[in-house]
């Protein structure tokens, strides 16, 4: 993977994306650090896809995917106001 500057990859936009949809994914850095890839749209669907369960999914599922305990709802009672207040 190439690895473009932001200023460069904002200069040379059709150079970057033609470099990405002939050799792979195109890493963009900004001050030295990583921070975004350019993916062709086939290799980005095929990874969406691949990607099972959703979060969506996680979320709405019935049983819990950890090992985070989570105490049962309705066994603590609420702390009464005090009536001095």
């Amino acid at each position: 993977m190439k690895r473009w500057s932001v200023q460069d990859a904002k200069a040379r936009f059709s150079e970057f994306l033609e470099t990405c949809l002939s050799e792979g994914p195109q890493v963009v850095t900004r001050r030295g650090a990583e921070a975004a890839v350019l993916m062709a749209f086939a290799d980005w669907d095929r990874l969406r896809h691949s990607a099972r369960p959703s979060l969506k999914a996680l979320l709405l599922a019935p049983t819990a995917r950890g090992d985070i305990a989570v105490p049962a709802r309705g066994r603590r009672r609420r702390r009464q106001p005090d009536e001095a207040a």
